[in-house]
């Protein structure tokens, strides 16, 4: 591609990779749009974490998140996925050991938690509510279309992982938030 701009979609349509052209309002292109919101988040929030290690994850989530909307954007009732667009069990599990490793450094939870706390946590909040309102599009996707259960597992495990993340940078400072 030389240009930027292609002009394919100035009427309203795009390609989905096995080339079927979809109005851009289709359930994938919310689907995977979000996702792509999703990952400029996670950017942001990488943006004021000081710890190497999450840094680092957050990085792997960001790939994988690339993955997920390589997937989406894949015709999958008419060509498999490429494997660069597929997740498996161990990208899951690799969430789950970081939730555990988080959750298993701070206070039990016995209350709701509200959203803020210092600007760390609040850009973790956002994520998550991201991640369930993206996991919520590829279900819609699923209803219609062909979705690997690992891309949902995955999308569920990620608004878990940012809720402790969330967690972790408020008691940093010992600002966590709770319902009253």
């Amino acid at each position: 591609m030389t240009k930027i701009y292609t002009k394919s979609g100035d009427k309203g349509k795009t390609s989905l990779v096995g080339g079927t052209r979809v109005k851009k309002t289709h359930i994938r292109l919310e689907a995977y749009g979000t996702i792509d919101e999703l990952n400029s988040f996670i950017g942001w929030l990488n943006c004021d974490i000081k710890d190497e290690e999450t840094n680092r994850f957050l990085s792997y989530l960001q790939h994988k998140l690339f993955t997920v909307g390589s997937f989406l954007a894949t015709e999958t009732e008419k060509i498999p996925p490429k494997s660069a667009s597929i997740i498996t069990d161990s990208d899951i599990e690799k969430i789950e050991k970081e939730v555990d490793r988080i959750d298993n450094n701070l206070p039990k939870l016995n209350r709701f938690v509200l959203p803020g706390g210092n600007e760390a946590a609040s850009r973790a909040h956002i994520c998550r509510t991201i991640s369930r309102r993206a996991e919520r599009n590829v279900y819609r996707v699923a209803e219609e279309f062909p979705v690997d259960s690992s891309v949902l597992k995955f999308l569920n495990r990620l608004s878990d992982y940012f809720f402790v993340l969330a967690r972790y940078e408020s008691n940093k400072t010992g600002k966590e938030i709770y319902w009253e």
